[in-house]
């Protein structure tokens, strides 16, 4: 099983149906061959919007996924102190460094973004960033 974290961005893309991007990134939710890792820091990324506006089934698609979370990240203090050192050196945003720091805590392998190419979160060297953006 390879152990995956899921940015916001390739949760929105599936929840919504919207996107282009949208199968390839069910895609990877639906593979059996991956193992979800994640953080309530995502979880706090994407369900409140959500839940405020009102899109029920926005709501439920997120539940789903995190009920379906093998690993959760949970030692916040360590988080904020890698993603702290993550944001130092590769200059990356508050939210993608603690997503990064997460993911490696939990033990992720890969770190699936819907983010484009020239974005800072591929600078970080901590983890392997793969895009399911369509180009």
């Amino acid at each position: 099983m390879i152990r995956t974290f899921i940015d916001a961005g390739v949760l929105i893309a599936a929840a919504r149906g919207t996107e282009i991007g949208t199968v390839r990134a069910l895609q990877v939710l639906i593979d059996p061959n991956r193992e979800f890792v994640s953080s309530l820091f995502l979880k706090l990324e994407v369900l409140p919007k959500a839940i405020y506006n009102q899109r029920i089934e926005e709501v439920e698609f997120y539940n789903v996924y995190f009920d379906a979370v093998a690993h959760w990240a949970t030692d916040v203090e360590q988080i904020i102190e890698v993603a702290y050192q993550e944001s130092t050196q590769s200059e990356l945003g508050a939210t993608d460094a603690l997503h990064v720091a997460a993911a490696v805590s939990a033990g992720a392998v890969e770190f699936i973004t819907y983010e484009k190419p020239e974005k800072s979160i591929y600078r970080t060297k901590s983890i392997q960033v793969i895009c399911v953006r369509p180009t």
